[in-house]
């Protein structure tokens, strides 16, 4: 996905006013449409015009307690998902991605169609119903470079549907903003178990806290697996994903990773909950990340006085 540091804006309607129901997603300027329907209204949702329109769609559930999905495409996506519905009892929920004026073929969606699942198998965080990875289509170089631009609609949607299928959570490596580089200065931050002799150093970049490669962590998760933030769950995630590496007693971060809060990230490094904001310091100084964030509000708002 090209990355993109443009404001964007992106309208949801809520079909019949309830935010668990069926919704439709438009960006300004993009010809594409997606609806989202619970596998619950599914039959409402393939009476809409645009269900019979030539697109992608997207299952996603659960099997036997891991997230699934399955990527398709048709010249007629209602008669495709009415097939699965009979056949595969495992999905909920439904995304419908169709063009607003019905002008893509069937060659434009099965480029979509390789191309995520291309996508998911990079990003590797759901296991995939399809069988195989479907080939690219042959396209012209515009018409690549179109579905190209409509593909990365889609990425940047799907996260606002809650669907984080497709969002790469790995980094390249990086390092901490100095005054030299005329960026904000941000410090290297580090998490030292001593007597486990682990360290971990992470950085704050675009709003993404982000461990980084060659961190260690605990050998396993040892804190309790019904705690109800569920990061052991992301811990054995990552283990699976190999972003998690065996090294010995311990085991390292293979790529830097992207997390959404200090207390995930030392939660994972940790093999345990963690008050993230306390465990992280800054490298050097012993100072936390909780006295570092006070401080640096407090200076901004003293500039903004």
């Amino acid at each position: 996905m090209t990355a993109n540091t443009q404001g964007r804006s992106l309208e949801l309607f809520f079909i019949d006013g309830n935010p668990d129901g069926m919704l439709t997603a438009e960006v300004f300027n993009w010809t594409g449409h997606v609806l989202m329907a619970p596998r619950t209204q599914i039959s409402e949702a393939l009476k809409r015009k645009e269900a019979k329109y030539t697109g992608i769609y997207l299952l996603f559930g659960e099997q036997d307690g891991e997230p699934r999905a399955y990527i398709g495409e048709g010249e007629d996506i209602s008669d495709r998902i009415r097939n699965h519905d009979s056949k595969k009892d495992w999905w909920t929920t439904a995304i419908l991605i169709t063009s607003a004026a019905n002008n893509l073929n069937k060659a434009h969606v099965k480029y979509l169609e390789a191309r995520l699942v291309e996508e998911a198998l990079a990003v590797g965080r759901i296991a995939l119903e399809n069988g195989n990875t479907p080939a690219r289509p042959g396209l012209s170089e515009a018409g690549v470079a179109n579905m190209e631009a409509f593909l990365n609609y889609i990425l940047m949607i799907l996260p606002a549907l809650r669907i984080d299928s497709f969002l790469k959570k790995t980094r390249p490596a990086a390092k901490a903003a100095t005054a030299e580089d005329g960026q904000a200065f941000e410090p290297m931050f580090e998490l030292f178990l001593k007597k486990e002799n682990i360290r971990a150093n992470a950085i704050l970049k675009n709003g993404e806290f982000i461990v980084q490669e060659g961190s260690l962590a605990r050998k396993s998760w040892v804190g309790d697996r019904k705690d109800k933030t569920a990061y052991w769950k992301l811990f054995d995630e990552l283990v699976a994903q190999g972003v998690l590496a065996d090294e010995g007693k311990h085991r390292i971060f293979t790529e830097s990773y992207a997390f959404s809060s200090t207390s995930a990230a030392g939660a994972v490094v940790n093999g345990r909950s963690t008050a993230g904001p306390i465990a992280w310091r800054v490298e050097g100084s012993g100072k936390t990340y909780k006295e570092w964030e006070a401080e640096k509000l407090a200076h901004e708002q003293g500039a903004e006085d």
